[in-house]
């Protein structure tokens, strides 16, 4: 489990496709990394499989390639970093699982005062379980729905912080982003179905 606040912003150095799937080399910062453990690449939980000092290895399977944007990665891709949760730690963000629900893709950004507004076309699946207000992980950052101006568009504005410490205030019309919604909602909407099927 993962909150949505970056601890770090990783860059992918190598690529290569090996029986375990895509593999990614991920520069990182952090000390102590097991294999074994769980890190949110750009909100995807990814399983360590290698790591050294500055480093660490992942891979991505058919079905992650297939429901995210990890296929796109590049050699030199930025990307936002995120630890699992220890006892203890402080849930300053939101519950986020690392299981990403869709890809949105960036359609209009606008300076506004101190914040930068950035629509995102979501899938219909995502959009049914945004609330205005409410919480949502993009690329594995926790943000507040800040508007839902019309069906299918998500706003969020983002502030200084989240420009400085995540990828995010690189984006720019046409970029995709992983997207997971708050898990309240899809339990909701799944223990509501049957109600509201009659």
């Amino acid at each position: 489990m993962f909150t949505g606040l970056i601890t770090a912003v990783g860059e992918i150095r190598e690529v290569s496709e090996t029986d375990a799937g895509r593999e990614f080399v991920v520069a990182a910062p952090y000390e102590g990394v097991a294999v074994g453990e769980s890190i949110a690449v750009n909100g995807a939980c990814l399983t360590v499989r290698e790591r050294a000092p500055g480093w660490f290895r992942v891979a991505a399977v058919v079905t992650t390639l297939a429901r995210t944007t990890v296929a796109g990665w590049r050699v030199g891709t930025r990307v936002n970093l995120e630890r699992a949760l220890a006892v203890g730690d402080r849930l300053g963000g939101h519950i986020v699982q690392g299981h990403v629900d869709g890809v949105g893709r960036v359609s209009a950004v606008e300076r506004q005062g101190d914040a930068l507004l950035i629509d995102v076309e979501v899938p219909a699946d995502v959009d049914e379980l945004l609330v205005p207000l409410g919480s949502v992980a993009v690329d594995g950052v926790s943000l507040t729905v800040n508007a839902l101006p019309r069906p299918g568009v998500l706003q969020l504005s983002l502030i200084e912080h989240s420009l400085r410490h995540t990828t995010l205030g690189a984006l720019r019309v046409g970029d995709p982003v992983q997207l997971e919604a708050d898990i309240l909602a899809k339990y909701l909407k799944r223990l509501a179905a049957p109600l509201l099927a009659t």
